[in-house]
């Protein structure tokens, strides 16, 4: 069964989640538009990256249905959804840390392009066309002076960048960035901000930021959550200025 809407990149349609007798997501409908970026806010324990992980297939709803560029990928394991243009970064960095900046990439690259079982490191491949590409998205990202050194080595927020990078690496359409710049300096955010404006102009991005600054200045609209529901969603001027937005989620009576 194909989506209802073919404009949309990504469409969710009235997903929830249980957990026991906890509703973590409930009938959530939520639309992404290509070369779109969106952001996603809400209260600790409003349930965003639950939701990430029911489009990305590391859960399994318990009804609704996810579409990926018209295709329903509901419940499908994440390294296929990876594979069909569906890419995801995790509130804790996770990258390969004894690797270089360069393998951590060249990984993803080859993964995308061969079986599971079939990854191997061959140095040849390194001088071929997924040498290129890891060089290119290097560059893209700010990492092409630091592509030898060991991926521990980098500062936090580098490390940031680096887990954006090896998403970059599965070619993706849509691209999930879960708190990109949790616990970086303000220095470091900045860069990773620059980094997304940049890649809005690539691909459709949806963002979880604790940095309500930081998803105005990026994001042409926001949904809210909180306790697993769609509070309110528009503009960045409509979600300051609405009144449920400022007591639920600013924790503040709107005037």
């Amino acid at each position: 069964m194909a989506g209802q809407y073919t404009d949309y990149v990504l469409e969710v349609h009235n997903i929830s989640k249980h957990f026991g007798g906890l509703t973590a997501v409930e009938n959530v409908s939520y639309f992404v538009g290509k070369n779109e970026i969106k952001g996603l806010i809400g209260p600790n324990g409003a349930g965003k990256t639950t939701l990430f992980n029911l489009i990305t297939g590391y859960l399994k709803p318990n009804s609704g249905k996810v579409y990926l560029n018209g295709v329903d990928i509901t419940g499908d394991p994440p390294d296929k959804i990876c594979r069909m243009g569906l890419s995801r970064t995790f509130q804790l960095t996770l990258i390969f840390p004894d690797m270089t900046v360069y393998d951590c990439i060249w990984v993803g690259l080859y993964s995308r392009r061969k079986r599971p079982w079939n990854l191997l490191f061959s140095r040849i491949e390194r001088k071929g066309e997924i040498a290129e590409k890891v060089e290119e998205i290097c560059h893209l990202v700010g990492l092409e002076s630091r592509m030898d050194e060991v991926a521990t080595d980098l500062s936090y927020g580098d490390q940031k960048i680096l887990e954006i990078a090896m998403a970059l690496s599965t070619d993706p359409v849509l691209l999930l960035l879960d708190e990109p710049t949790q616990g970086v300096s303000p220095k470091e955010a900045e860069n990773i901000v620059a980094l997304i404006q940049r890649l809005s102009q690539k691909m459709s991005i949806v963002l979880i930021e604790h940095d309500i600054d930081i998803v105005m200045r990026v994001c042409r609209t926001i949904t809210v959550l909180n306790f697993g529901k769609v509070v309110a969603e528009g503009s960045c001027e409509e979600i300051a200025s609405n009144s449920d937005v400022q007591k639920i989620y600013l924790g503040v009576e709107g005037t």
